[in-house]
């Protein structure tokens, strides 16, 4: 098992007078040969966008596309007819395929501040689709719940089904000093959305931090004294 830990003062940022993007690998005009992707993900950007603005109707292809709300509201739309807005508690999927468009625009009078990841399909030219789930209820537990996966092990428990079978997102809110366990798996991509937790033998990580994990195998994290939010993907390859 290795470890290695990415602060969020580290990655690559996108600043506009509109958006305030920070990309954990290379994206858009920011380049790393050597930090392209963890495993099967590919884009991993925690997006502020800015009151009555957001990215217009642009094309995606191949790409499974999940988002995550922490604070405000998104609103999707997309060439194949679906609309719908995406807030904190709701997961929502979409699959490119064969291709589609669509925008992400914050309609309200507050900024939105999300987390958004893509990782390749298992197969290329599906037909588009999308889905969205509504998870608050699961999460006030406290376990590490499977939000957008294809993982054999949590056919039956995510909320939205993702069209790679090597790969799994779960989250989990954790109350101060609560804590989660990380699955045995090659590789593991823990990202502290929001608060600050303590990664066994690692030490301190406060939101925006993120480990990536090679041979992941029970490592403890720990809520701190505000408790946290974190996304975790698990990867075969």
């Amino acid at each position: 098992m290795s470890v290695e830990i990415w602060r969020a003062d580290d990655r690559f940022r996108t600043r506009t007078d509109w958006l305030d993007s920070r990309h954990s690998f290379s994206f858009g005009p920011y380049y790393d040969p050597a930090n392209v992707g963890f495993g099967l993900l590919m884009v991993h950007n925690d997006e502020v966008v800015a009151p009555g603005t957001g990215f217009d109707t642009h094309p995606h292809q191949d790409v499974e596309i999940v988002t995550w709300v922490l604070r405000g509201a998104l609103l999707h739309q997309d060439s194949e007819g679906h609309s719908g807005i995406i807030y904190p508690g709701l997961v929502q999927r979409m699959s490119a395929g064969s291709g589609i468009q669509h925008s992400e625009r914050n309609d309200t009078e507050e900024p939105v501040h999300y987390v958004q990841m893509w990782v390749r399909p298992d197969e290329f030219d599906l037909p588009p689709s999308y889905d969205q789930a509504e998870v608050d209820d699961r999460l006030a537990t406290g376990d590490l719940v499977p939000i957008a996966s294809g993982l054999p092990e949590h056919a039956k428990t995510t909320a939205v089904r993702i069209n790679q079978n090597r790969a799994g997102l779960s989250a989990a809110r954790l109350a101060p000093g609560q804590s989660i366990q990380l699955p045995t798996a090659p590789y593991a991509h823990l990202f502290i959305a929001l608060g600050n937790i303590t990664l066994e033998d690692q030490g301190e990580m406060a939101a925006g931090d993120a480990a990536r994990v090679f041979g992941a195998d029970g490592q403890r994290a720990t809520a701190g004294p505000a408790g946290a939010e974190v996304l975790l993907w698990t990867m075969t390859d």
